[in-house]
C-alpha cells in the first residue's frame, strides 16, 4: 500500500506559502517483478494538486515563477498534478519541499533504503508515471572512478537501462564530477539524461528548470505525451532548443545544442516554460528511433580482440574503434520513427563533433530515412570554447552524429551516433601515392607516458609496434619493440620464429588492465 506523509501543514490562502509537499513512501509491498526485468511500482503516481496551494513558493519573485504562477492561474497549464520527485542522494542535493508545495516527493521505506534501492543511479525501479530527479552522487575512489552516467554508459545493461527509463517518462539529472572538466570522459553521447557540469549542487539549476516545464504543460498536451512515454524526449528538445545560443533551427540542428554536459548559465527557463506552454498535443514530436543496417564494426578486433560494440539501444548507438583501419563505414536507418499523430516526417543527419573532412554522412533515399556514415581515424581533438575568455576548448576523441526528425511542427529530441577513439595509444597513418591511408605505427604504452585510460573499456602494453606492408599494400606483419629488444611477428599477430602465442588481459589488483602475450609452453 502506498503511505502518504504530509511533511508540512496546510493552511489555506495565502499562509498557503508556507506549506511544504507531500510525501508518498514507496513499499516493498509496492513492488513487483515480471521475470528477470526490473522492479516495478505499478500503482504509485504522484498525488493531485491542491488548488489552495501556491504553485511555486511566494518567496519567489523571478520571472520565470511569475510566468508559471500565470499560466496556472489561467488554466493554461496544470501545475505540479501528479507529477513524482525522486531524490536518490538522500537530501545531499535535494529540492527544498517547500519551492513547490503541489510536487509529490517520493520517499523509500526503510527496507529499501538498507538496500540502497534509493540511492545512486535510477534503474532498480521503474516506476510508470511521470517522474523526474537527481543524484548528486559519483563514483569518488578506486580504479573505476567515474560519473554515475559514464558508469551507465560503460556497465553492462546501463544503456538499455536508460533508454528504457527515457520513454516510461523519467527525467533524472546527475553531475558530471571531473568527467568533463579539460577533457571529455564520456565514450558516448545519449539523450537519456541531463549531465551537469560541476559536482554536488551542479543539478539545481537543472532540477528547477525541468520541473516548471513540467508543469507549464497544458492538460491535454501532458496526457497524451504520458500516454506515448514523449515526456523525456520532449523535455530534452524543449530544454536543448531555448539554450543560450540556440535561436533557430539551423543553430538546434548544430552541436551548440547538443555537448554531452550543460552548463547552468546556458539555461533559459522561461523560454523552456513558454514553448512547454504552448505545446499542442498536435505539435508533439516523436521519439528518434535507430537501426544499424550494416556495419564494419566488429565483435571482436585489435590486438586483444575485445568488442567494438558499446552498446546499441533505440535513440543512442555507441562504438569503440579498436581495428587498425583507417576507415570505417556503417548504415543506419530511422525508418522505425513513428511521428505520434501521423505526421509525415523529414529526417535529418548532422555532424556533431568530428573533423567535418573526415566524416561523411551520405543520406539515402528521397526521404533520407537512411544513411551512409563514413568515419577516418581521429586523434585527439579540441572542440571550439563555448566562452571567447576560455583559455582552451574541451579535448575529446569521440564522434558524436545527431539524428532529427520534423515533423512540421517540431524538432525531435536528438538520436546520436557516437565512435569513441583509444587515443591513449598513439597511432601514426600514412597514404602512400594512389593508396588509401594504413596504419604505420601503435604505441601502445599508455602506462609509461602515464595516460589515462578508461580501464572498463582499454588497456595498455608496454611496446610499440611498427608495421610492414608489401608492394600492393597487403600487411606483411609488424616490428615489435619492448625495452629496446626488437621481435617480428606476421599478419595474425604471432611471432615470426614460427612459436604460438595468445594475447590476454592482465588486470592485478588496483590497477588499470594491461594486454599480456602469453606464448607456447608458458604456464598462465
Amino acid at each position: 500500500m502506498q503511505r502518504i506523509l504530509y511533511t508540512g501543514m496546510v493552511a489555506f490562502g495565502l499562509a498557503g506559502a508556507g506549506a511544504d509537499a507531500a510525501d508518498l513512501t514507496l513499499t516493498l509491498d509496492d513492488l513487483t517483478r515480471l521475470g528477470s526485468g526490473p522492479m516495478i511500482a505499478q500503482e504509485i503516481a504522484g498525488l493531485p494538486a491542491d488548488p489552495a496551494l501556491p504553485v511555486v513558493e511566494l518567496a519567489d519573485e523571478s520571472n520565470a515563477a511569475r510566468q508559471l504562477r500565470g499560466l496556472v492561474a489561467r488554466g493554461v497549464s496544470q501545475g505540479f498534478d501528479r507529477i513524482l520527485y525522486d531524490n536518490r542522494d538522500r537530501d545531499h542535493s535535494t529540492l527544498p519541499s517547500s519551492r513547490f508545495p503541489n510536487l509529490t516527493f517520493l520517499r523509500y521505506a526503510t527496507d529499501l533504503v538498507a538496500g540502497s534501492v534509493d540511492y545512486g543511479l535510477a534503474g532498480p525501479v521503474l516506476i510508470p508515471a511521470l517522474v523526474f530527479g537527481n543524484s548528486s552522487t559519483a563514483m569518488t575512489s578506486g580504479l573505476h572512478a567515474r560519473s554515475l552516467v559514464r558508469h551507465a554508459m560503460t556497465a553492462p545493461g546501463g544503456a538499455a537501462r536508460a533508454y528504457r527509463d527515457y520513454v516510461s517518462n523519467s527525467l533524472y539529472m546527475y553531475p558530471e564530477h571531473r568527467d568533463h572538466d579539460a577533457v571529455d570522459l564520456y565514450p558516448a553521447n545519449w539523450p537519456y539524461t541531463t549531465i551537469s557540469q560541476g559536482s554536488s549542487g551542479s543539478d539545481h539549476p537543472f532540477m528547477d528548470a525541468i520541473a516548471m516545464t513540467l508543469a507549464a504543460f497544458p492538460a491535454d498536451t501532458r496526457a497524451a505525451l504520458e500516454e506515448n512515454g514523449l515526456v523525456a524526449p520532449t523535455v530534452q528538445m524543449i530544454m536543448r532548443r531555448n539554450l543560450n545560443g540556440v535561436r533557430t533551427q539551423a543553430s538546434y540542428l548544430s552541436a551548440i545544442a547538443h555537448p554531452t554536459v550543460f552548463s547552468s548559465d546556458m539555461l533559459r527557463p522561461e523560454r523552456m516554460i513558454g514553448q512547454a506552454a504552448a505545446m499542442r498535443p498536435d505539435d508533439i514530436p516523436p521519439v528518434v528511433r535507430l537501426k544499424i543496417v550494416e556495419e564494419d564494426f566488429a565483435q571482436g578486433a585489435g590486438l586483444a580482440g575485445l568488442d567494438e560494440h558499446l552498446f546499441t539501444t533505440p535513440s543512442a548507438i555507441a562504438r569503440i574503434w579498436r581495428s587498425f583501419a583507417w576507415e570505417r563505414q556503417m548504415v543506419v536507418s530511422a525508418a522505425s520513427t513513428v511521428d505520434p499523430n501521423g505526421h509525415e516526417l523529414r529526417f535529418d543527419w548532422v555532424l556533431l563533433r568530428g573533423d567535418p573532412a573526415r566524416v561523411r554522412i551520405e543520406p539515402l533515399g528521397h526521404d533520407k530515412k537512411m544513411a551512409r556514415i563514413t568515419v577516418n581515424w581521429h586523434n585527439t581533438f579540441v572542440l571550439p570554447s563555448r566562452n571567447p575568455a576560455d583559455d582552451q576548448g574541451l579535448e575529446t576523441s569521440r564522434v558524436d552524429i545527431g539524428v532529427f526528425a520534423w515533423n512540421g511542427r517540431s524538432e525531435s529530441a536528438p538520436a546520436i551516433i557516437s565512435i569513441s577513439f583509444p587515443t591513449h595509444q598513439i597511432r601514426t597513418y600514412e597514404a602512400p601515392p594512389g593508396q588509401t591511408a594504413r596504419l604505420v605505427s601503435v604505441d601502445y604504452d599508455a602506462k609509461g607516458r602515464e595516460v589515462y585510460y578508461d580501464p572498463r573499456l582499454h588497456w595498455s602494453a608496454p611496446w610499440v609496434d611498427r608495421f610492414n606492408y608489401a608492394l600492393d599494400g597487403t600487411l606483411e606483419g609488424w616490428t615489435r619493440t619492448t625495452g629496446g629488444e626488437q621481435e617480428e611477428f606476421d599478419a595474425a599477430g604471432q611471432p615470426a620464429d614460427g612459436t604460438s602465442a595468445d594475447y590476454h588481459i592482465v588486470s592485478a589488483p588496483g590497477e588499470a588492465p594491461s594486454l599480456g602475450l602469453m606464448r607456447q609452453g608458458q604456464e598462465n
